[in-house]
């Protein structure tokens, strides 16, 4: 077994984030053989359940993943709605879901912000029925980039404004600006976490490390884990799918596929591709590994 294991986003490094889907076929085809040779692989992501089935596992399935997960027996694993929901990924696709629901969003405050997408905001963006435990709003994929921005904040503060109106503590976060409204115990249970395509609204407790430790414990299940990690996303939030692994003594580098935002220092190596973003990057990055690894 090869002394590597993956841990992904999604959204960035493997789906477009223009057309939200895998568009560069490499990608399918490099994540099954280095499956079929033996690398652990799980993806930590912030979409559903349901998003992963059809856009990463049914496709995976399509190019051969059955009878690599049956030969290279590492795992695979998903992590959803940043850790409020995950699953197995067999030989035959998705496994039972497991949801927490201790981190789920009520569902009156549910139903109030889907009435304010259908009733204000539905022609720059739509309400993700997928979700089971967090509220996403997304932009339309026939809306420009810079139509959903010039309306995200406004969204964002009358989502903000529902939340507390349902007697919810919330934190608003967008790189620098923090906003909080403490519940009647003091404690700021849930944030507004936009993103370049979307706004979501989540319990605190959910983040990318979650997903990490949980992923780790699955597919430990599988034998003794490797040493060397690399983690690989397209924000700031993704590193800490690194910061885990690094703080459970792994070794381990994380690649930045959009570092636009700012490379971050931490005490492992933040790789980024070339002058490569997005899924571009995670294709040059995976073929590398199935070149290095002399799996192709």
């Amino acid at each position: 077994m090869p002394n590597l294991g993956l841990l992904f986003d999604v959204d960035g490094p493997l789906a477009s984030p223009i057309t939200r889907s895998v568009v560069t076929r490499s990608i399918l085809h490099d994540l099954v053989n280095l499956a079929r040779g033996g690398v652990p692989i799980s993806f930590i992501t912030g979409r559903s359940d349901a998003f992963i089935a059809e856009q990463i596992v049914a496709p995976l399935l399509d190019e051969g993943l059955a009878d690599a997960l049956a030969v290279g027996g590492a795992g695979m694993f998903g992590v959803f709605e940043k850790g409020a929901t995950w699953a197995p990924i067999t030989s035959d696709g998705m496994g039972e879901v497991i949801v927490d629901t201790s981190v789920a969003i009520p569902a009156p405050a549910v139903d109030a912000v889907r009435v304010l997408v259908e009733t204000h905001f539905s022609d720059v963006v739509f309400f993700d029925e997928t979700k089971r435990a967090m509220i996403s709003v997304e932009q339309r994929t026939e809306v420009s980039a810079d139509a959903f921005h010039a309306r995200q904040q406004e969204f964002d503060d009358a989502a903000f404004d529902i939340m507390v109106a349902h007697g919810l503590g919330i934190r608003q976060h967008d790189g620098g600006r923090q906003r909080e409204a403490a519940d009647s115990t003091g404690a700021v249970p849930f944030r507004i976490d936009p993103t370049i395509i979307s706004t979501d609204v989540e319990s605190v407790l959910l983040d990318k490390d979650r997903g990490a430790q949980r992923s780790l414990a699955y597919l430990a299940t599988f034998g003794r884990l490797p040493r060397r990690w690399r983690s690989v996303g397209d924000s700031r939030s993704d590193h800490k799918m690194a910061d885990h692994l690094h703080a459970a003594g792994y070794e381990v580098a994380h690649v930045d596929v959009r570092p636009s935002d700012g490379i971050l220092e931490r005490d492992y190596p933040v790789i980024t591709i070339d002058d490569k973003i997005h899924d571009e990057a995670g294709a040059s990055f995976l073929a590398h590994w199935v070149k290095q690894l002399a799996l192709g």
